[in-house]
């Protein structure tokens, strides 16, 4: 896939182009945006800083925001302009049992989107599918619009990382049920990092879908915002998914530790049982072992087969008495 993807279209028409980002550096102000349609550039990586810049600088984006494009934002902020709108947000993708995350960057303006990705994956199929087969309203609405629709996708990525953490829960309490090894622990410990992860990337989300629903900007226009409003649900759904999910795992930890306290109970109540036992039996074996020089069973030709027969019969009857209780029944 070449490192740049060009999508221009209107109600009746749309061109795709795969080019360098060299060649947009050069071409993209001057040839590609115009007032009759929608331009969609993507940047599959940002490793090109100077063509990268070229680009900004053609379009007159501000110094300070090409900046931002290569380093790592602190905190979520629509940073408005006269001619553009420029932000960036946070991808995740559980993947390998960890949650990846990616910085996407956009740049909002009456006729053209560019959106800057960290790595070559991609999350807008969808769109691109849309535009070419023309379904649905996205070549019929603008810019924004389009916006929201890059914003939904990366959204329905959280969902998935969320169903895709739910699903190691269903595995983490499968095996709960049949076992209470301490690697268990570690998994729901290691679960719920991934669900700090992954709420530390959806909150800026959230706050950034608040900034464009209320934000004063020309080129967002009165009648998409409703779909703002809507993403800013998605992301307090997914909010909620997420404290769910944490909710379930805090009760599983609870279970483990409970089934190791009635684990050890079981021992302990194992090893009353057999010491009660044994108590009496040491008692009768102590007794005669003092040897005393008047015992007279000790000269009892009988005496050792009474005295083990006494105390076989004392375990017998205290073993009778324990499982008549129910104690030595799990």
């Amino acid at each position: 896939m070449d490192s740049c993807q060009l999508y221009k279209y209107n109600d009746s028409f749309y061109l795709h182009k795969n080019e360098s980002a060299s060649y947009f550096s050069q071409k993209f102000a001057q040839n590609d945006v115009t007032s009759d349609s929608i331009s969609w550039l993507n940047f599959h990586g940002i490793s090109e800083k100077d063509n990268i810049t070229a680009l900004c600088e053609s379009l007159k984006i501000d110094k300070l925001c090409i900046e931002s494009i290569f380093s790592e934002t602190r905190r979520a902020k629509v940073e408005e302009y006269e001619k553009y709108a420029f932000f960036s947000i946070k991808s995740a993708i559980d993947e390998n049992n960890y949650i990846s995350s990616e910085e996407i960057t956009f740049v909002l303006s009456n006729n053209y989107l560019i959106s800057f990705q960290e790595k070559p994956a991609d999350y807008f199929n969808q769109i691109r599918f849309r535009i070419t087969h023309n379904e649905g309203v996205i070549r019929k609405k603008t810019s924004d619009f389009l916006l929201f629709r890059m914003l939904e996708s990366i959204v329905d990525n959280y969902f998935n990382a969320v169903e895709s953490i739910n699903e190691e829960i269903f595995q983490i309490d499968k095996i709960l049920s049949q076992s209470n090894k301490s690697e268990i622990l570690k998994k729901i410990e290691h679960e719920k990092k991934k669900l700090l992860e992954l709420k530390k990337i959806v909150i800026p989300m959230r706050d950034i879908s608040i900034q464009l629903e209320n934000a004063n900007i020309l080129f967002i226009h009165n009648n998409n915002r409703n779909h703002f409003v809507n993403l800013r649900f998605l992301c307090e759904s997914v909010l909620e998914e997420i404290d769910a999910s944490k909710q379930i795992l805090d009760g599983l930890n609870n279970l483990y530790y409970a089934a190791q306290g009635q684990r050890m109970n079981e021992i302990i109540k194992i090893l009353t049982i057999v010491s009660t036992i044994f108590i009496p039996l040491t008692f009768i074996a102590g007794v005669y072992g003092m040897n005393f020089l008047y015992m007279p069973e000790l000269r009892h030709p009988l005496g050792y087969f009474w005295t083990l027969g006494i105390m076989t019969f004392i375990g017998i009857a205290l073993l009778g008495f324990f499982w008549g209780k129910g104690w030595l029944k799990k």
